[in-house]
């Protein structure tokens, strides 16, 4: 009978593979199974041996390969015929990333697993774009939240319980953009209040829209997910600190990376 084996909870970081941290590059190189989600950059899983089954679990809007319960069961099952098993997961695992539930699942099961925090898109993004979160004299707190549910009945979001200063990241919020908006406005954030709305942030296809409460939902309509978006008066930083130039990353991807990525032939669903 073989030991049961572990599950490393991963987080890939916000886009750019080169965010991942030492430990969850380590665990990639020593999997025997990795079960990815869309948000993970695919370049990620050229790390992986050779000889790793590659499970696509990537949930999008209209295309979910496996249920949440499904990834559960099978992560359960690999670790339980002895696989050392990474489950890749953007951002971090613990921010909006359902990683607690897994986590819970597991400890339920008896499998032993372990937790690699990753970079999150709510702090990175923001910083490709040139924006800090935080900004003496400007803002002294961030509120984090997500977006998903906004335009939906009993929205886990509070959105009269927000505090009226300092910054707000939303994430998963592009498709309800207009709702988020309105409730801003109506929980007394002006209209003049500074807004960037963030595509593909820290890749090689990041995009920023910069505007106002009072404009964005039109300025942003050319955008696509995934993206963040950004409220309150760090925004204007971006002006000064704007640092990171896409144009250049794709002319460096175009040089070094054009073979096909590896996990295209060996990723499996269900």
């Amino acid at each position: 009978m073989r030991n049961p084996g572990i599950v490393y909870i991963v987080g890939a970081g916000p886009g750019d593979p080169e965010l991942i941290t030492v430990r969850g590059l380590n665990c990639l190189r020593q999997a025997g199974v990795v079960v990815y989600d869309r948000l993970a950059n695919p370049r990620l899983l050229d790390e992986a041996p050779l000889s790793a089954r590659l499970i696509d679990a990537g949930k999008a809007p209209g295309r979910h390969p496996l249920s949440q319960e499904a990834i559960n069961d099978r992560l359960i099952a690999e670790a339980r015929q002895g696989h050392v098993v990474v489950r890749l997961k953007g951002g971090d695992p613990f921010l909006f990333g359902r990683g607690g539930e897994e986590c819970q699942a597991l400890a339920g099961a008896g499998i032993s697993f372990e937790v690699v925090p990753g970079v999150s898109s709510a702090l990175a993004v923001p910083a490709y774009a040139g924006i800090p979160v935080t900004h003496r004299g400007l803002a002294g707190a961030v509120t984090i939240v997500t977006g998903h549910t906004a335009g939906a009945a009993g929205c886990v979001v509070d959105w009269a319980s927000l505090p009226a200063g300092g910054t707000l990241v939303i994430l998963m919020g592009l498709r309800h953009l207009a709702t988020i908006v309105q409730q801003l406005l109506a929980h007394g954030r002006p209209p003049y209040t500074p807004v960037a709305v963030i595509q593909s942030g820290t890749t090689a296809g990041q995009v920023v829209v910069e505007g106002t409460l009072a404009g964005i939902v039109e300025q942003a309509r050319g955008i696509q997910s995934p993206a963040i978006i950004v409220v309150g008066e760090v925004v204007r930083l971006r002006r000064q600190l704007a640092w990171f130039d896409p144009l250049m990353i794709r002319v460096t991807l175009n040089s070094r990376h054009s073979s096909a990525l590896r996990y295209s032939r060996f990723s499996e669903i269900a």
